[in-house]
């Protein structure tokens, strides 16, 4: 069986999130380090109504495609689905999206995609719905079976992704 999600990352977690996410990331942050996580927090560092997501988005992404066997990210936004694309071109990345609408997603996420960045949907899932399934996510483990193994190492090898950061836009 694939160890913890916990001691994979060490208890560090990289977080990121635009304005729609940015209370949210802020009281997750404080709560993760209340439990005793190292949080990297990867931005924004304050409010701003006109941010992009991609910006904050990509450097949470990029520290957890340096090592994604090892580090796991969550982050926030609108929806959360394009901060998930945003974080899933690159390489390692397995970004996956909770907007509400029940726990199985959080499960089959970990179980069976080995996912890695957890991206929510700050304006549809409120605080203490996004603490539970973070709290459920970071402490599932990945399924020892092979099937799920072998298409994820597909996903790496049929559409591979930027393994460098972007240029500065």
């Amino acid at each position: 069986m694939a160890a913890n999600p916990l001691s994979r990352c060490n208890g560090t977690i990289y977080l990121a999130a635009d304005h729609a996410g940015f209370a949210h990331k802020e009281a997750v942050k404080a709560w993760l380090e209340s439990e005793d996580y190292a949080v990297i927090d990867e931005g924004a560092f304050h409010y701003d109504p006109e941010d992009d997501f991609t910006d904050v988005i990509a450097r949470a992404a990029i520290a957890v495609a340096e090592a994604p066997a090892t580090r796991l990210g969550i982050i926030f936004g609108g929806s959360g689905q394009g901060e998930a694309m945003m974080a899933n071109r690159f390489a390692g990345v397995r970004a996956t999206v909770y907007y509400g609408g029940g726990d199985e997603i959080i499960k089959l996420s970990r179980e069976h995609n080995d996912a890695n960045v957890l991206s929510i949907g700050a304006r549809l899932v409120p605080l203490d719905e996004a603490k539970r399934v973070i709290w459920e996510w970071l402490h599932l483990e990945t399924s020892p079976n092979e099937k799920y193994a072998r298409r994820n190492r597909k996903l790496d090898i049929l559409a591979p992704v930027r393994s460098v950061p972007p240029p500065s836009l």
